[in-house]
Order: structure tokens, then sequence, then C-alpha cells
């Protein structure tokens, strides 16, 4: 296998690069997705080789649980050998399991505690809470009780948060600190969350984070363009972009955040500034891919082969492990 399993580990060392242009340059709506799916595939190809590197670890212990048909220990023994990286990966690949257990429970608990909270709230795409902390955030998919457990909170990632109910959260308090034409951009910005399923993105490259930590300049960076997505969708409805900016300005100074990063809010920490700016600027360009010929469409493009190189090196490595075990010695 050589250096092909080691390749998906080290290939997410270009993440940092490929965010700052990616934020800087290329539409909001384009970058997320990009960068979302670099995410997801260089996570998937990092954790497929850690595995690779618990069997070529660990192949020749007794007790090794493998297939009947590589039970044969002269069969074992044919498999390339590091107990060391076995060792290692073993460590890496339990503390990307706790990390992902971790975070499901936690969105799971965030869930809940949002169904409860809007249990008395009458029904409509708009919840009103009174409190005095001030919130805004897009809650996809709420559930029924017959939907709850890991089953259900599956489906609410697959499902549309329109057939599943998506809501807008507001307090009452954050209300009271925006002006008409401002709650209107409130709510046009939330409603973009949920047409555009940013809570996908947002869960997709936190968990891709979790497998590979070279990864979580791509967390930021999704974070960032996806409140920019809603930002542009909010300014494209009103037709008002410095009220969506003046808007976004008032809710950072008095907003709290919302229940998990996971969920898109109005108000998310972050570079609020850096959003403010965009929207006092003209809007960006809808081009959905930038030209070879420009420093963010080269980097665009070498981070598409980059992590087509990632998933050709883990397919390469497990499928040579594979013939290698089941062939056994000559």
């Amino acid at each position: 296998m050589g250096v092909f399993v080691l390749l998906p580990l080290l290939l997410p060392l270009t993440a940092l690069p490929i965010a700052r242009l990616a934020e800087r340059h290329l539409h909001p709506r384009v970058a997320t997705r990009l960068l979302s799916a670099l995410a997801a595939v260089l996570a998937a190809c990092s954790t497929v080789c850690l595995g690779l590197l618990v069997v070529v670890g660990t192949v020749q212990l007794p007790g090794h649980p493998l297939p009947d048909a590589w039970a044969d220990r002269e069969a074992r023994t044919t498999a390339p050998y590091e107990e060391a990286a076995g060792k290692g990966a073993v460590i890496a690949l339990l503390a990307v399991a706790v990390s992902w257990s971790t975070a499901v429970r936690r969105h799971r608990r965030v869930r809940r505690q949002a169904e409860l909270a809007l249990a008395g709230v009458p029904g409509g795409e708009l919840a009103v809470l009174p409190d005095e902390a001030a919130y805004a955030y897009a809650l996809p998919g709420v559930r029924s009780r017959a939907s709850r457990g890991f089953l259900g909170w599956v489906v609410s990632l697959r499902t549309s948060p329109a057939g599943l109910g998506g809501r807008i959260v507001v307090s009452t308090a954050m209300l009271a600190c925006l002006d008409a034409g401002e709650r209107a951009a409130l709510v046009a910005h939330e409603r973009a969350h949920l047409a555009g399923r940013h809570h996908r993105y947002l869960l997709a490259v936190r968990f891709a984070a979790r497998a590979n930590p070279l990864l979580m300049p791509l967390r930021s960076a999704v974070a960032y363009t996806a409140e920019r997505w809603a930002d542009e969708e909010a300014a494209r409805v009103t037709g008002e972009r410095r009220v969506v900016a003046r808007a976004i300005g008032k809710a950072a100074l008095v907003s709290r955040g919302t229940p998990t990063p996971t969920l898109a809010g109005f108000a998310a920490p972050g570079p609020v500034p850096r959003r403010v700016a965009a929207l006092l600027a003209p809007a960006p360009s809808p081009v959905s891919w930038p030209p070879v010929f420009t420093a963010v469409g080269l980097a665009a493009w070498a981070a598409a082969a980059g992590t087509l190189g990632s998933a050709l090196s883990s397919a390469n490595a497990t499928l040579t492990l594979f013939l290698v075990l089941e062939a056994g010695p000559l």
C-alpha cells in the first residue's frame, strides 16, 4: 500500500489555503457546497485509511477479528505489518468514534430541548418565544413524537425542512431590538437557512473536523459562508442590503448565539464585521465556478484534484490490502 495509505491523512493540510481563497472569492453558495463536499470526502478517506492502518498494524496479532477466509495464519503473515502505526490508528479511531457519538448526543439533546420549548407555541413557520435573552435561529425538521430516536434523527437530516415543519425560532428580546425592516430581513435570512438546508452542511463539516482535525479550517469557513449565503438571500428578497447589514450588526451586539453550532443563526458567532462589510459592497458574482487561470480557480481545481487523489488513494490501499489477504501466501 505504501504512501497511498498515508496520503489521505495528509491532504487535509491543504484545507487552510483553500478555505481562505474560497470564502473570499467564491459566491457563498458555491463556497459552502464546495467546501462541505471537500470536507466530507477527505474525512471519509482519512477514516478509511485509519481503519487500514489498524488492519496492517494488528493483522498478525492473535485473536484479530478478520473474516474466515483470511483466518489462516500464513495468509495473515503475507499482509504488510507496522505495529506502531496500527496502535496509533486504534487510538485515533477510538477518539473519532467517541467524538462522533458525543456530537450526536449533543445534537439530539438540543433538538429535544427545542421541541419541548416549542410544544406550546402555535403552529406556523415563525415561532416567537418570550425570553429576555436575544437569539434567532432556524430549526429544521421538528420531529413528531413517533419519529424520535436515532432513526428519527437520521430522517430529520434527509427530509426537507418544509416537509417536517422547519421553523424560525426567535425571542421577543431579539425582535425588540429590530425595526420592521430589520425583522423582515431576519425572517428572510432564517428562511434561507431552511430552504438551503444549511444545517446539513454545518453537520457535515463538523463531523469531518472531528474525524480529522486538519479539516477544522473548512468547518470555520463553511460556518461563515453559510451565513453569507443566507445574508445574500435576505438581501435579494428584501432588496435592501443596508437594512440586512444593519440588522446583523444590531443582532450581533445582543445575541447569545445558537444552542449548538450545527444550527444556523442570524447572528452566529464569527466574523460579523466581514459579513456587514460584504453586504455594504456590491452583490457577489453568481458565477458557479471560477475561471481556471485565476488564484481562486487554480485553488478550486487543486482542491478537486486533491480530493479525487485522496479517494483514489484510499481505494487503492483498500483494494491492495484485500487482494493481499485474499490471495494468501504463494
